[in-house]
């Protein structure tokens, strides 16, 4: 067994010597998101490395940091491969629901396609509080999860020919678009994804370089923290807290893990 593979299961605890199934795939990705954060720390402290599978080993799997779309998508499919699936790495492009317009940043999202029984899924685990703790089918198909419902419809954009969509529990009335993508266009390699990082860390519209943002899904809900606030949903209810710069470091290790030095 590979370093990347025994590790990420120890992160994970999903067992060494387990069977990566596909029935098993809810249970990886359910806690994938619960133990490892969603977070910008790295860029906001200007140490980001290349996302390399090398680095992403040692930055999420040995110093059990977090990571943004275009380094946990990637460690996963990396973990996929060497279990071995079929999967491929794709680019989207977040639609911004409140503005109603597509991302100015462009196809900076990165997700995973996973070929299983003749059908094509998208499996995400880097959309922040957004995740389908399961794949999601591309034939218009609704799958539900603990936290709500999902689907990826084939719609015709000028960012690709699908777009996925969620109904989060206690959150969503109504569907809302998420991403668009391409199924047709992998990303070729390790230098596309450090283009996306450069445009994640430089762009002016980029939603991650203006502060901190970490989040992660619980048993009972998720947990965000900014600057200024910690917001915890449990059982449908929303509990929100004011911080302070003194308590932000604190705050990060307590419900992250994460030691900022």
């Amino acid at each position: 067994m590979t370093k990347l593979n025994s590790l990420f299961r120890k992160r994970i605890g999903f067992p060494e010597h387990e069977a990566l199934t596909f029935d098993k795939l809810d249970d990886v990705l359910e806690k994938t998101a619960k133990e490892i954060p969603f977070e910008n720390i790295c860029i906001l402290n200007n140490t980001a490395s290349e996302p390399s599978k090398e680095n992403l080993t040692h930055k999420i799997l040995e110093k059990y940091e977090g990571g943004l779309c275009y380094e946990l998508n990637p460690l996963l499919y990396y973990f996929l491969i060497e279990n071995n699936w079929d999967a491929s790495l794709t680019r989207g492009i977040i639609y911004d629901g409140s503005r109603q317009r597509w991302n100015p940043t462009g196809k900076t999202h990165v997700a995973i396609l996973i070929q299983n029984g003749g059908q094509t899924y998208l499996v995400d685990t880097g959309f922040g509080g957004n995740l389908p703790l399961i794949p999601v089918p591309l034939n218009e198909g609704i799958v539900t999860s603990s936290n709500g419902q999902f689907r990826v419809r084939r719609v015709s954009t000028d960012y690709g020919d699908y777009v996925f969509e969620m109904k989060l529990k206690h959150k969503d009335k109504d569907w809302r678009t998420g991403y668009a993508f391409d199924s047709r266009q992998s990303v070729a390699d390790r230098g596309e994804l450090a283009k996306i990082q450069q445009i994640i860390m430089e762009h002016e519209a980029s939603a991650f370089n203006k502060g901190p943002l970490l989040t992660r899904l619980t048993d009972t809900g998720n947990i965000t923290l900014t600057e200024s606030s910690l917001t915890e949903w449990k059982d449908g209810k929303i509990q929100k807290l004011p911080v302070t710069q003194r308590d932000f470091n604190k705050l990060v290790l307590e419900h992250f893990g994460i030691k900022i030095n």
